[in-house]
């Protein structure tokens, strides 16, 4: 028999929709602008840990978006002050209790801002969540990327030898650890720190609190400059939740150049694992060097929020047709 139910009951998506009215009065009453983006984009993203979705228009190939990210950038270059989004975006590289592949992800920018106050004022939107379902505000932490590393497994994530990591990450349930640089040395540590952070670090994460993890490697800034005290580090922050990602964040690269650049290190990676590259979207570029105004920016799974704020256990508890059944 065909299973046509929702998977969500009708009071979680009643608490589901109560948060989404009360991210909208939060925006509203701090002065952002709500503003909506193509859900269909002509440039994939060149970062090969996101999977874009492939999507035939006439005779085009296009990509559902990843994130608004880049177009709210272009809007940014054109004036458009602080602004905000809640939108449905589609990732092609997993399907697990946190993830669907088309899902709900808010994201907002503000000019202006150090990533510490952008990190403040995403604590704020959580706990006001928190108390929209009748549950506790939670006090932010936050921590160094290294320094939550050095406390949860005893080593340096930036100068342990590659073979020590390796031995950790198959210690830690990766089945084939490699031993042998894929593109070079930092792809290769970054690939065994990120199996890390998956399947150890991040699930000891913000529990009974919002847990910042600050300051990632340079190698892994993604869009977020480098800190001009230390070029070892990037103004990039995750938050975690009862071992959850639920948010990352940058303090924006406006960089055209340096974009662009790393788009080419991208593809490089991708070349090095058997991934086809992707063409860097030349309208974001072009906008980056028209001037990004300083700023900073987040994404933040708004379903996984909903499964903290409610109590859910599985994302299908808190939308109404996952992907097996849309």
């Amino acid at each position: 028999m065909t299973e046509w139910r929702p998977s969500a009951t009708r009071a979680r998506l009643a608490e589901r929709a109560r948060l989404v009215a009360a991210t909208r009065s939060f925006f509203e009453g701090r002065g952002l602008l709500e503003v909506e983006t193509p859900v269909l984009v002509n440039a994939a993203v060149t970062d090969r840990h996101l999977v874009s979705v492939p999507a035939t228009v006439g005779d085009r190939a296009m990509f559902l978006h990843t994130s608004p990210e880049y177009a709210m950038k272009r809007l940014l270059a054109a004036g458009s002050g602080d602004i905000w989004q809640l939108c449905r975006v589609a990732r092609g590289d997993e399907r697990s209790r946190l993830h669907n592949p088309e899902f709900t992800l808010l994201e907002w920018y503000r000019c202006g801002w150090s990533m510490d106050a952008l990190v403040d004022e995403v604590a704020a939107l959580l706990d006001l969540w928190m108390t929209q379902t009748g549950r506790a505000p939670r006090p932010l932490i936050r921590r160094r990327y290294r320094d939550a590393f050095r406390e949860h497994f005893g080593l340096d994530p930036f100068t342990t030898p590659l073979p020590a990591l390796a031995s950790l990450a198959q210690a830690a349930g990766l089945v084939t650890a490699p031993t042998t640089p894929r593109a070079d040395d930092t792809t290769l540590r970054d690939e065994l720190l990120d199996f890390l952070v998956g399947a150890r670090l991040g699930p000891a994460l913000g529990h009974g609190q919002w847990l910042a993890l600050t300051h990632y490697p340079a190698s892994q800034a993604a869009l977020a400059r480098l800190d001009p005290d230390d070029a070892s580090v990037a103004l990039r922050f995750e938050v975690y939740a009862d071992g959850i990602e639920l948010a990352n964040g940058f303090e924006e690269l406006g960089d055209a150049s340096e974009q662009a650049a790393r788009f080419a290190a991208d593809n490089l990676a991708r070349r090095a694992t058997g991934l086809p590259e992707r063409a860097p979207d030349p309208r974001l570029l072009a906008a980056l060097a028209a001037g990004l105004p300083p700023c900073s920016g987040v994404a933040v799974g708004f379903d996984r929020c909903v499964m903290v704020a409610t109590g859910a256990t599985h994302i299908d508890e808190i939308i109404a047709f996952p992907s097996e059944h849309a």
